[in-house]
């Protein structure tokens, strides 16, 4: 088996009033990369896809696509509440060329049904067939929660393009199951920073996470202790930067951890709302818990 790969799902760059910074695209590259990051996921809950329009989503893609072009991995997230916009985000992911699609299902009229669920994929599939597609699994955001494993049978019969599961749930049952269905045919990357070591256990070919585009390294010591079999040294890594989630999470979610990339890497400015950038008082005491 393959060692596992650590995907840094990227913070979409915005000034302070609101609008897309671009010239810091570059900059974020070279940072997220130097961490030790295998590739990107682009647009996704980090990159704050819900309070894009779809042509900035597309910009966005394209600007990281051609910072990062041959030296890593680059995933993007074309799930949308309309599925005509998320065909037209594949098409354009695939245009360009990047090596995978991810779509999350659709949250406000959401898929009650396994096949309602696989339905919307292969639409959204449609407009790149020939596109790697990962399914993005995140039900506390979502609020679409079935059993992968299931998912996996259905889609095995209807969507000939799944390469596999973005996993970002702690039903770590399901996550083994999902790993090993058809043999292990497809690619699950594990979805939960604070608890990689036990998707890594389960057997997850890789992880994509928010919090790998600052904490690389210690990340990476993990992996390494890992995979040398130094079980004790990879739980130590782990309950080190997992404290350290713990203590960005006391300040919000998404938020909170974009205020962590430009205290830690490159500023990548305030959330859009309905996010609220966190408060003078708050990013200092973050600042002083994350720079002891």
């Amino acid at each position: 088996m393959s060692k596992p790969y650590l995907i840094a799902a990227t913070h979409t760059p915005m000034d302070a009033s609101g609008e897309i910074n671009f010239a810091a695209v570059p900059k974020m590259v070279d940072f997220v990369l130097g961490q030790g990051a295998d590739g990107l996921f682009l647009c996704g809950s980090t990159g704050e896809f819900p309070s894009l329009s779809t042509e900035e989503r597309m910009e966005v893609t394209q600007a990281f696509f051609e910072s990062a072009k041959g030296r890593a991995l680059i995933y993007v997230h074309v799930g949308h509440s309309n599925l005509q916009e998320a065909r037209a985000l594949a098409a354009h992911a695939a245009k360009i060329g990047v090596d995978a699609i991810a779509a999350a299902p659709p949250s406000y009229f959401r898929p009650t049904t396994l096949e309602a669920l696989v339905d919307s994929l292969v639409y959204i599939a449609q407009g790149a067939p020939d596109m790697p597609l990962y399914y993005y699994h995140i039900p506390p955001l979502t609020g679409v929660n079935f059993r992968m494993a299931e998912f996996l049978e259905r889609a095995d019969k209807h969507l000939p393009s799944l390469a596999g599961i973005k996993f970002s749930s702690a039903e770590l049952d399901d996550l083994v199951a999902s790993i090993h269905y058809g043999d292990g045919r497809y690619t699950i990357l594990f979805g939960c920073d604070e608890m990689l070591l036990a998707g890594l256990a389960m057997g997850a070919a890789g992880a994509v996470g928010s919090t790998y585009n600052f904490f690389g390294p210690q990340y990476r010591s993990m992996l390494e202790a890992f995979n040398d079999g130094r079980l004790e040294d990879a739980q130590q890594f782990q309950l080190e930067v997992t404290r350290k989630v713990h203590q960005i999470l006391k300040f919000g979610g998404a938020n909170a951890i974009k205020a962590a990339m430009s205290i830690l890497g490159v500023d990548v400015g305030p959330p859009r709302l309905p996010l609220k950038a966190l408060n003078e008082t708050q990013r200092k005491e973050l600042e002083r818990l994350l720079r002891p």
